[in-house]
């Protein structure tokens, strides 16, 4: 066929087969288990829900549910096109809320996650800083441990996140590196032993550990091999057990400092490993359309945290 017999509407076509609509109605029947509940979660009829798939399917040539008795499941095919069809809401989520942030000056708003590795007082300080700045701005914090302060990037829960770890897909910017040791009451019987520590020394005593506030608490960090452990959620609960001789941790520097200066607590004689490093990062959950406030903060945490938190013993 020549140049000239093509039609026009078949030059450059790209219009789209599946709407978001249609791709919301999938992932609700397969959330919600059938067609009544996915209809009473997105505030529709059981037809109209049934009609979008039934649209999707005819556009793609492809069945995404098959029956299971009386129950419609998703097929392998389904099961795929949804994961995708998740990942496309959520993309097309995060665009239209960040081109609503194009069209105001200021972000009325700013959340942010802050590993409570880092002292809160220290993020408190910085915040002072900021509200001079942007007075009308509101602040959200969300004090995390490990994993949580990903997920709250992740989920675009927050602005802006400190944390020890960067999430694939975003880039973070090296803040602290934050010294922890391992501490214990001056009493302790492991400060009372007369010589370095190992391991099967620390086993036979309490261990204090921090639980992680991830969704799933998927990760654990150091050594946490002691019979006996009490889990806390929060570091100053952990500095307050030792303090009354329940057991020992590793705990930042900033946290312990002062009790160590006042003979309160002592680091523990261990063999090795005595000291670890913990690399703090900040990172933008969308630097691209982080608003002035946003970005204001962001040059303040990175300005002063490194000076607040630079204790080292």
């Amino acid at each position: 066929m020549s140049q000239e017999m093509v039609p026009p509407t078949a030059v450059g076509t790209t219009e789209n087969k599946v709407t978001l609509e249609q791709w919301r109605a999938l992932l609700a029947v397969i959330d919600a288990g059938g067609y009544a509940k996915a209809a009473e979660l997105l505030n529709k009829s059981q037809s109209a829900v049934s009609y979008a798939i039934s649209q999707l399917e005819t556009a793609l040539g492809v069945k995404v549910f098959q029956l299971q008795g009386r129950k419609a499941v998703a097929s392998p095919a389904g099961e795929l096109l949804y994961r995708r069809a998740k990942q496309l809401l959520e993309q097309a989520e995060r665009l239209e809320k960040s081109a609503g942030c194009l069209s105001v000056h200021v972000e009325p708003l700013v959340k942010i996650a802050a590993d409570i590795i880092i002292p809160p007082a220290r993020v408190l300080q910085c915040l002072a800083i900021f509200a001079k700045d942007f007075p009308d701005t509101r602040v959200e914090v969300f004090e995390s441990v490990l994993s949580g302060t990903e997920d709250a990037l992740l989920q675009r829960q927050v602005d802006l996140a400190i944390g020890g770890r960067v999430p694939m897909g975003f880039m973070g910017e090296k803040l602290v590196t934050v010294v922890m040791r391992g501490v214990s009451s001056a009493d302790h019987p492991l400060q009372l032993l007369g010589r370095p520590i190992n391991d099967e020394d620390m086993r036979q005593h309490r261990q204090i550990i921090v639980r992680d506030s991830g969704q799933y608490r998927r990760r654990t960090e150091g050594w946490q091999e002691a019979d006996q452990r009490w889990t806390v959620s929060h570091i100053k609960t952990s500095l307050d057990a030792i303090r009354l001789g329940l057991g020992y941790a590793w705990l930042p520097d900033a946290y312990t400092h002062e009790d160590i200066e006042a003979g309160i607590l002592k680091y523990l004689p261990v063999e090795i490993g005595s000291v670890r490093e913990v690399t703090t990062y900040l990172t933008f959950a969308d630097r691209d359309f982080a608003g002035p406030a946003t970005r204001r903060l962001a040059e303040i945490l990175k300005e002063h945290l490194p000076t607040m938190c630079g204790y080292s013993g």
